[in-house]
């Protein structure tokens, strides 16, 4: 049955603003069936049941987040739709929470998401709450070419014309379904704005979901203008936990809002936005009853269905209508044969229809020309075996470089750091047969659709990421792959030693070749799964600030192979590893330590011309005297070598003598062929006296000993600039210790330093003393 709809009334009223609310959209893996959960309610006291009389019954479908899955499951979803309508064919309605478009797959997104709103239209669907996702492209395209081609509303109760409290979208829908009129009220996400360009959305606002939709509520119920028998609200919004309605609530006051706030002329809820799959019995406010929260998944993997018995009624010579049993139940995508499906429902054939033509298309179309490459550039490689997820690779490093380009900008994130997990490289890029990359091998890399994300992690925070590339589950059991290896971008470097223990494998973590600073916050750019500690990356749940560009990984990928080709591999590693390294050394020490992955395996690493066969020690003093071994050295710049070593399958024994005179700074080893640079997290002291010309600008000159009129006493101390020697114009007390020194040990080597000088004054004034008496001694005898 074509359900009839009415035009929405206008409604207009002062929007009430509050605090944006954290919401975060997390990519669920697939649900398994939960339990249809059915609840009787006692029918409302001042209603007498006997007077009207009738009971009729209600079939609410719901889906959230499809995000243009249009696939090999697609009829499977459809199928499962027309085979719930078949429960209650004349009481049915059909509706969406949001996000039916974006973020999308090949086959839909390469059309713009034609072949998502053909399908949705194929199946009647009759309301969609607007989500972020379907303004990725701007309200205008929303409010113009999807409106237009829908053939259903798009509906946002709370999204506002700037600066105003008048509706930019149509705030409900009615449904005339099973002898009832059901009222549909639909809102999105308040964090919207952030979620999107803010150029595409700068003509509208976002209120609070729960406020407008109570506005709503109270328009259709007060006996005025359009009236609904049946109120369900579509929230594009949900719970960030599905483990029980306490702990959702508990976890997040969006949803506690959404679950205690909601008016109570509202019958039933469905959610979105979160991806999660849950059937919550939640208290109606105000009364003793309870009403259903339900939110479907992602992908179609499950149909939402509400069914809803409903009494009339009569109170004060008006008709009532009030749920007097509810089920609720996540119907998983059915596992029926395609053609069966399609022999048996209209509808699925129409879908089947438009699936293969987006397909088809999208096939023509991937066969385009994107992007170009001089050379492979791929994952880690055991022998012909691709996808070693234990080592890092030229490709794991690239994508990682992409997303700092791509989010780099302060309105898409502003990411410093591009981090990339090794499961999410799909394909290859390789250069047979002529270097042309097309749009389909583009795509094959990173097929998931992921979101690009990024937020902000401290230095120390950034070090436990890297640490946690050594695996351990949350319950703290090691998973069946133990090691994961990041992709990280090209300003990222560190040491680590592997055999040391769980947490404290980083040795040294260079960003920009600066020491990582603990406290300092930092950028990350990644994609939607890592950022919410997907793969065990746990300390990604941490992360502040943590937002949606609104791009997803395969555009923003496509449009930098476009805006960079040809690309090179590059085959220097951000990461490797150190055995055996002092974590501090003095002048004449004898140094020998182990070095290790200093090869990739991504082919062609080995290749002759890119194969590393040495390793070159170089020791850069600090400009300052300071003691900085993360400073940044450029390779170009860096003084004489210490030592030449040679490279073996990627391994070296580097062995040295600490050069006598030490001046802080840091000690490298360059790797030819790869031009790896790798700063060795060895803290070098500052000693000895500095080198003829080496006072720096500002430093004060030497106490000059020379005694008035004479030459210097033979013991006189040579001031060296060492601690406890008192400098011109100035006091020891305001002088500041030097790097690694004890400040307490400068007045203790002080106090050393004067006592020698006063004791020796000492006898000296009582040696003059004793030649003075010795002399009128004699001249007295003398006289006599």
């Amino acid at each position: 049955m074509k359900l009839e709809r009415k035009v929405p009334k206008a409604a207009s009223s002062v929007k009430s603003t509050l605090g944006a609310a954290l919401s975060i959209g997390l990519l669920a893996a697939p649900f398994a069936a939960l339990p249809a959960v059915a609840t009787e309610t006692e029918p409302d006291p001042e209603v007498s049941t006997d007077a009207a009389g009738g009971t009729y019954e209600l079939n609410l479908l719901g889906i959230n987040d499809f995000h243009g899955r249009i696939d090999g499951n697609t009829v499977k979803f459809a199928g499962t739709v027309e085979q719930l309508r078949a429960d209650n064919p004349e009481g049915t309605v059909f509706t969406s929470a949001g996000d039916n478009i974006g973020a999308s797959l090949f086959a839909s997104a390469v059309q713009a998401d034609e072949p998502t709103i053909d399908v949705l239209n194929a199946l009647e669907l009759d309301s969609a709450a607007v989500g972020n996702h379907e303004f990725d492209k701007g309200f205008d395209d929303l409010d113009g070419r999807v409106t237009d081609r829908a053939g259903y509303p798009q509906l946002g109760a709370n999204v506002y014309q700037k600066g105003t409290a008048t509706p930019a979208l149509p705030e409900y829908e009615l449904v005339e379904a099973g002898g009832l009129t059901v009222g549909i009220i639909g809102a999105v996400t308040e964090d919207t704005a952030t979620l999107v360009s803010p150029g595409g959305i700068a003509g509208i606002e976002f209120g609070d979901p729960v406020e407008a939709v109570n506005r709503v509520a109270a328009e259709l119920s007060d006996g005025e203008g359009d009236e609904a028998d049946i109120i369900l609200a579509s929230y594009h919004e949900g719970a960030s936990s599905s483990a029980d309605l306490g702990t959702a609530t508990g976890a997040s006051e969006v949803f506690n809002r959404i679950v205690n706030g909601t008016s109570a002329e509202v019958d039933a809820i469905f959610n979105g936005h979160t991806h999660l799959g849950y059937t919550f019995e939640a208290p109606v406010p105000g009364s003793g009853e309870t009403r259903p929260v339900v939110q479907t998944g992602q992908y179609g993997e499950n149909v939402g269905q509400i069914k809803l018995t409903v009494r009339e009624g009569e109170a004060d010579g008006e008709a009532t209508f009030d749920v007097e049993n509810f089920e609720m139940a996540l119907v998983p995508r059915t596992t029926a044969d395609d053609a069966a499906l399609i022999g048996q429902y209209p509808r699925v054939a129409e879908v089947a229809n438009i699936v293969a033509a987006a397909e088809d298309h999208a096939e023509a179309v991937g066969e385009q020309p994107v992007g170009e490459v001089t050379g492979d550039i791929t994952t880690a490689f055991i022998g012909d075996k691709r996808d070693d997820r234990a080592s890092e690779s030229t490709l794991g490093n690239l994508v990682a470089d992409s997303l700092v380009e791509s989010l780099s900008a302060e309105e898409l994130g502003g990411a410093e750091i591009g981090v990339v997990n090794p499961g999410g490289l799909r394909s290859e890029l390789y250069h047979a047969p002529d270097g042309v990359i097309t749009y389909a091998e583009a795509n094959a890399v990173l097929p998931f659709v992921n979101n690009l994300w990024t937020t902000t992690l401290t230095g120390a925070q950034f070090k436990t990421l890297l640490e946690q590339q050594w695996q351990r589950t949350a319950d703290g059991e090691i998973p069946s792959r133990p090691y994961l290896h990041l992709g990280l971008s090209d300003n990222v470097n560190y040491t680590y030693d592997p055999n040391a223990g769980q947490g404290s494998h980083i040795t040294g973590v260079w960003i920009d070749g600066e020491q990582l600073d603990p406290d300092r916050e930092y950028r990350i750019g990644t994609f939607s799964f890592l950022a919410q500690g997907g793969d065990n990356f746990h300390v990604f749940r941490e992360g502040t600030n943590t937002r949606d560009s609104g791009l997803i990984d395969r555009d923003a990928w496509i449009d930098y192979l476009a805006q960079n080709k040809p690309l090179s591999p590059s085959f220097d590693r951000r990461a490797v590893a150190l055995t055996g390294v002092p974590a501090t050394v003095e002048p004449g020490d004898n140094v020998s330590f182990q070095v290790s992955k200093l090869d990739l395996t991504s082919l062609g690493a080995e290749t002759e011309g890119n194969a590393n066969t040495e390793l070159t020690l170089r020791y850069e003093p600090s400009a300052d005297g300071t003691s900085a071994f993360a400073r940044a050295v450029p390779a170009a710049a860096l003084p004489a070598d210490l030592g030449i070593f040679a490279v073996s399958d990627g391994a070296a024994t580097v062995s040295f003598t600490v050069p006598s005179e030490l001046r802080g700074g840091v000690f490298t080893l360059t790797a030819a062929e790869s031009g790896t640079l790798v700063r060795l997290p060895i803290e070098v002291p500052t000693a000895g006296i500095p080198a003829p010309g080496d006072q720096q600008p500002g430093e004060d000159a030497p106490v000059d000993d020379q005694q008035p009129g004479g030459d210097p006493l033979p013991d006189s101390p040579v001031d060296d600039g060492q601690p406890g020697d008192r400098l011109p114009g100035g006091d020891d007390q305001d002088r500041e210790p030097a790097a690694g020194q004890d400040p307490e040990r400068l007045a203790e080597t002080g106090a050393d330093g004067v006592l020698p000088l006063g004791i020796g004054a000492l006898v000296l004034l009582g040696g003059g003393l004793a030649a003075v008496l010795a002399a009128r001694r004699r001249k007295l005898t003398a006289d006599r």
